[in-house]
């Protein structure tokens, strides 16, 4: 075997869980081979480029071998070689992640308390039914 499809080597390579979805994102123009946007009926060879996302992370591999079917973990991951760039993006993306802040450090006060939500019904009530700042209903512009 010298030339498989693109759709099914990913789905072999363990890029994507099904061959459905490896198709889909390849319909998506999410996966090129050769800097070429990629059909799910591409074939690829050994020595072919394919660059591809999944979810937030690009990967960019170099097809090392081909299989029909997929295999353990460890055989798939002969298939491929994923390039320097690749690798270093990845670390970059991962040290950026890790230093990111938390979302939950973000809020300050969390939940209003039942003193501060009875302040914010007192207030609310105090605007009335027309509480937004439009001039619709507004007699004062007559």
């Amino acid at each position: 075997m010298d030339r498989l499809r693109i759709d099914k080597w990913l789905w072999a390579a363990r890029f994507y869980k099904t061959r459905s979805l490896a198709a889909d994102e390849i319909g998506k123009h999410r996966v090129q081979v050769n800097g070429d946007v990629a059909k799910a009926s591409r074939e690829v060879k050994a020595g072919d480029t394919v660059a591809l996302r999944q979810g937030a992370v690009q990967r960019t591999v170099v097809v090392r071998g081909l299989s029909g079917q997929r295999g353990p973990a460890p055989v798939a991951q002969q298939l491929y070689e994923e390039t320097a760039d690749s690798i270093a993006a990845q670390a970059a993306a991962r040290e950026q992640r890790r230093l990111g802040s938390e979302p939950a450090l973000s809020i300050e006060q969390g939940r209003p308390t039942k003193r501060e939500r009875r302040s914010l019904d007192q207030a609310r009530s105090g605007w009335g039914p027309r509480w937004s700042a439009s001039l619709d209903g507004d007699d004062s512009a007559e």
